[in-house]
């Protein structure tokens, strides 16, 4: 099974770019998409080529969003509150969570595509990332005890280790790259979650899915390595491949974000 997940940073941008051509080429039996940023009609749209899809829309126009996009049929899907709870703090309707079950051949395995708050940091905004966090640590741990094979993935906007951003010396006081983000991410693999993308390249700077837009960010690779794939014990004994799809040039990126690919062998 072959997964694949990144930030389009807006479909119909992307769309125009040459996403299409990326989702033919990947051949992807799971996409995963954060950061849509349009209307359910531009995901729907996909069900016309064969694909199975589900989505969390925000409710503030433009904004967010998140889906999912399967070769086969997907079932017992759960979106926002359905699946996290509508924490008092941490609106849970801004199409930031939305969840499915794929089968295979050795049985289901539910797929999660999340979009976390950016957060910044000593204001509100990372109040809200802290208070999505928690609900997302509490449905890690129901999905955990529910399926043996789960893979969440998407942006989850923190870096987790010095490894994980270029320029991680300049950052240590920024949102993305604070003690209190990264907390979360030592929580969840100490739960038994694996990060298949670390696991695969190893103690060694990036591979990096993020870069800015701005200045030579790209071309110098200083980029942040925030997109993952998180994976259940079980699912991840199966990783055979790792990949970031990152762009050949500045000028060929149709998001400023890299997909990440991971093939799973079930058996």
């Amino acid at each position: 099974m072959r997964i694949a997940t990144v930030n389009v940073n807006g479909v119909r941008a992307a769309q125009r770019k040459g996403m299409d051509d990326w989702i033919a080429e990947t051949a992807a039996d799971v996409i995963t998409m954060q950061e849509v940023r349009a209307p359910a009609e531009f995901i729907e749209a996909y069900g016309e080529s064969g694909w199975s899809t589900a989505q969390s829309v925000s409710e503030q126009k433009g904004r967010n969003g998140v889906a999912i996009l399967a070769k086969g049929e997907l079932t017992d899907v759960l979106e926002g509150a359905e699946a996290l709870g509508d924490g008092a703090t941490a609106p849970t309707h801004t199409g930031r969570w939305v969840e499915g079950t794929v089968q295979s051949g050795a049985g289901p395995v539910r797929i999660v595509s999340a979009y976390v708050h950016s957060g910044e940091a000593g204001t509100p905004k990372m109040d809200d990332k802290y208070a999505f966090l928690d609900l997302m640590t509490a449905r890690l741990e129901a999905i955990r005890s529910e399926y043996d094979r789960a893979v969440v993935m998407g942006d989850f906007n923190t870096a987790h280790q010095n490894n994980d951003i270029k320029n991680w010396k300049g950052n240590l006081k920024s949102a993305g790259f604070l003690p209190e983000e990264r907390a979360y991410l030592d929580r969840w693999f100490g739960a038994g979650w694996v990060d298949v993308h670390r696991a695969d390249a190893g103690d060694v700077p990036g591979p990096y899915t993020w870069w800015s837009m701005r200045g030579k960010a790209f071309d110098n690779d200083a980029g942040w390595r925030i997109d993952y794939q998180i994976a259940t014990p079980e699912m991840a004994d199966g990783v055979t491949y790792v990949r970031v799809d990152r762009a050949p040039s500045y000028d060929t990126r149709w998001s400023d974000h890299a997909p990440l690919v991971v093939d799973y062998a079930l058996g």
